[in-house]
């Protein structure tokens, strides 16, 4: 039976001030594209620089493992669509398929579900009763966290030891989680009445509010082991820019040139993995290593 994690859970603000920084430009970027693909993105990596994501190969997306310097497709059996967005330490990959039909996965579509694949096995995730399930973060001791969607409002949850978790920041209309460390230290995002979209960290049972100094979007993405934090941020001209949150301060990250960035990963060494988009409006992956 799934738990509930609500309203008794305490919200704080998270108290940087104004606090960021440009980047640095030590780190290097590396763009990342399946070989004839028409889009690429970036989802996660693990403490072994492995990477997965997805690509769209005649107009249909794939999920990726990118190990080693070659790329292996992942393809949950009869789906018509697959992406990969987590792995751990172990090689556990996490995403989402669809099992029918076409186009991008929307909270309320019932074909969609979330998945795990382990030691070359496929097992669906589906939140009891959901409309629409995704398995978005998986942890070095194998928990998982998403979205799912139930009666058109989306909740979070936490999947561990078989028992699902709802995770609801206190009075918001939606919240979506995306990733967990090994200390299960949960980041994720949620919407308020007014419509405006914050990220949020979760942590002994607080949840803390994360906005991005100035910006009217923000998204908590990733988090490593020492709680450093990516994702991603709009400004008020409606660019998307990546940041990272390290020790209280934000750092923004733009791929050069690109009209539009996201950092969506960072594993322990603090290398980052995200997508961005040029002019031509095609979609490339990153990695950023930092030295």
């Amino acid at each position: 039976m799934p738990r509930q994690w609500r309203l008794y859970l305490f919200a704080l603000s998270f108290a940087l001030g104004a606090a960021s920084n440009v980047l640095a430009q030590d780190p290097t970027f590396t763009m990342i594209d399946f070989p004839n693909a028409t889009s690429t993105v970036c989802q996660g990596i693990n403490p072994r620089g492995d990477i997965v994501g997805d690509y769209t190969l005649e107009g249909k997306p794939h999920g990726y493992l990118l190990s080693g310097g070659e790329f292996t497709t992942i393809d949950f059996p009869g789906a018509t669509r697959t992406t990969a967005r987590g792995i751990n330490p172990q090689g556990d990959v996490v995403g989402l398929y669809r099992s029918a039909g076409t186009g991008v996965c929307g909270p309320t579509d019932r074909n969609c579900h979330g998945y795990v694949l382990s030691r070359g096995e496929f097992t669906s995730i589906d939140f009891p009763d959901a409309t629409s399930t995704v398995a978005d973060g998986i942890s070095p001791r194998g928990d998982i966290v998403g979205p799912y969607t139930l009666d058109g409002v989306q909740h979070g949850y936490l999947l561990s030891d078989g028992t699902f978790t709802s995770i609801d920041f206190p009075g918001a209309i939606a919240t979506v989680a995306r990733d967990i460390n090994a200390r299960g230290d949960i980041v994720g995002h949620y919407d308020t009445a007014d419509g405006r979209t914050h990220g949020y960290l979760l942590s002994d049972g607080t949840f803390t509010s994360i906005d991005f100094p100035d910006a009217i979007v923000t998204l908590a993405i990733g988090i490593n082991p020492r709680g450093d934090i990516v994702g991603r941020y709009n400004t008020a001209d409606g660019r998307a820019h990546g940041y990272l949150l390290s020790d209280g301060t934000f750092t923004s990250i733009d791929f050069p040139d690109a009209i539009s960035t996201s950092a969506v990963r960072i594993n322990p060494r603090g290398n980052i993995v995200g997508f961005y988009r040029n002019a031509d409006g095609i979609q490339h992956g990153y990695l950023l290593s930092r030295h």
